[in-house]
């Protein structure tokens, strides 16, 4: 995608709101929203400007620091560092937070600015004449794709939220006012869009477009969306069987499905998240980082370095969790790992190299428990060749990569048929690429689904998935796990209503329609 292109759209917006509602006559010179899409390199503008809120660092944008700081805090693997010192970050951290909490806000903000920018797309480019028709169906494709993105996280957040499809540029406020849709509303769209999705984007992308939504993608988000659906809160369990059949459209045949889009796990867990490895065969959609490049880089790296180490930008404002279990006091995620897990020092680092001085600096832990006991930094956006100079590093964030399909799989399989021989295959290759011995044989079902939810908390550790995989994870008895989790490591208070967000305080406020989630009322 090209770089320029965010701010040619953004420009022309801001020329269109800052000048045309306080003139009575329009300067020729200034081309408003309404007069700006009618070229091929105008639909390219407009739909890279949908991308941009996936990883831009002007503010803290949904990939690229907002996911952690306004959701996955509140989990039970990580927490706010000395260097967080923003207070709705802290008490969304242990679920002290209200309607009025600004991330709350700004989650909210960014994901319906950005499908304001999809529906724009959408509304726009079909009047335009393209040398290639199929280039117009592939950018409308990608619109589709990522609006149903980030619905699908404002579903899960929310709940229930307005749907709006429509391109929207009303002169009245009370004209923008919209009531919430049901979930199973939400959710109609998000499969809408992503069908759709897959019937018009390329399998591939030659350079410089790698990193564009593929067919790939919206069918592997989509079989993501059936096992939500299928899983808590909603218990559309017929959603199991349509996650199995759409993974293996996307598996390939050596995993057991028929997909011929070339994914596969990266052999090296390391390579996975190294920017020299961006988009490789493992990475099925990912939020792009450019370092310091028009606000695209990574700014989640420096937050988790620890701070004073010369030559390096870090300011340590996460951290894990810690929590007592047993006579450890100072528990925490690393110590899930066994030590024979590749995963376990990608994910983490014990201390920092000094580019300034080669000493290495980090933090111990007097622990009567655990001798020679350190505190671990999360390492998995580290950049080697970045981080000396700039504080965001070009290491690209994974939403949907060859893994995580490979669980989805193996949890739906064992939901609709128990632990199989499909199911068994599919959590298998997860481990033996960390390093681990086959999942041991003869579990029960109930047994089968908690091996998978331990080994998504493992290898998707700090990718922005552990909130939403506490909202809906159940145990034996069919009940949510979120407080039982939640209360394990201390924060205790979390109750019902977290399973929900509070709708911003501000939104009501502004649409008299919309009506605050039932139990932050």
């Amino acid at each position: 995608m090209k770089k320029y292109s965010y701010y040619i759209l953004a420009l022309s917006t801001f020329l269109a709101t800052s000048c045309s509602d306080f003139l009575t006559e329009e300067p020729a010179s200034i081309i408003t929203e309404e007069q700006y899409y009618k070229t091929e390199t105008d639909a390219l503008t407009a739909i890279n400007a949908v991308y941009f809120f996936l990883n831009t660092a002007r503010v803290q944008s949904p990939y690229n620091t907002l996911l952690n700081t306004g959701m996955n805090m509140g989990s039970d693997d990580e927490d706010p560092g000395p260097g967080a010192t923003n207070p709705d970050v802290r008490s969304l951290a242990v679920q002290s937070h209200s309607s009025s909490n600004l991330r709350v806000y700004e989650l909210w903000q960014q994901h319906y600015a950005a499908i304001r920018k999809a529906n724009v797309v959408l509304s726009k480019i079909p009047d335009i004449t393209f040398a290639v028709p199929a280039t117009k169906d592939r950018i409308l494709g990608e619109a589709k794709f990522l609006r149903a993105l980030f619905y699908f996280n404002l579903v899960r957040l929310y709940g229930d939220v307005p749907i709006v499809t429509e391109y929207q540029n009303f002169v009245s406020t009370a004209d923008y006012a919209i009531a919430k849709s049901p979930s199973a509303d939400v959710y109609a769209q998000i499969e809408k869009d992503l069908t759709e999705a897959a019937a018009s984007l390329p399998a591939t992308y030659s350079s410089p477009d790698a990193g564009r939504a593929t067919a790939g993608a919206a069918k592997a988000l989509l079989a993501k969306v059936y096992l939500i659906k299928a899983s808590l809160p909603l218990k559309l369990t017929e959603n199991y069987q349509k996650a199995i059949a759409k993974t293996e459209e996307v598996l390939s045949a050596a995993d057991g499905g028929t997909g011929t889009y070339g994914y596969s796990l990266i052999t090296d867990y390391s390579r996975v998240f190294l920017p020299a490895y961006k988009n490789g065969a493992e990475h099925i959609f990912s939020a792009q980082m450019k370092g310091n490049s028009y606000s695209q880089g990574n700014a989640e790296t420096s937050r988790a370095i620890f701070s004073a180490i010369p030559g390096l930008p870090g300011n340590y404002a996460h951290m894990v969790r810690f929590y007592t279990e047993g006579n450890d006091k100072f528990f925490n995620i690393y110590k899930l790992f066994k030590a024979t897990d590749k995963r376990r020092d990608v994910t983490f680092v014990r201390n920092f190299t000094s580019p300034a001085n080669g000493r290495k600096y980090g933090l111990a832990i007097v622990n009567a428990a655990v001798p020679n006991d350190s505190t671990p930094f999360w390492n998995k956006w580290w950049d080697p060749n970045n981080l000396a100079v700039t504080t965001n590093s070009e290491a690209n964030v994974p939403i949907i990569r060859y893994a995580e399909l490979l669980l989805i799989h193996a949890e739906a399989e064992n939901e609709v048929n128990g632990p199989s021989a499909k199911a068994y295959r599919s959590i298998n290759k997860v481990r033996t690429r960390a390093g681990l011995a086959d999942l041991t044989t003869g579990l029960s079902k109930d047994q089968f689904r908690d091996s998978v939810y331990f080994e998504r908390r493992l290898e998707l550790t700090y990718e922005y998935q552990r909130w939403f995989d506490l909202i809906r994870e159940k145990d034996a008895s069919g009940n949510g796990i979120l407080i039982k989790s939640l209360q394990k490591v201390g924060k205790n208070n979390v109750a019902e209503k977290h399973y929900l967000y509070p709708i911003p305080q501000t939104e009501i406020d502004n649409n008299p329609l919309l009506k605050q989630n039932t139990l932050w009322e």
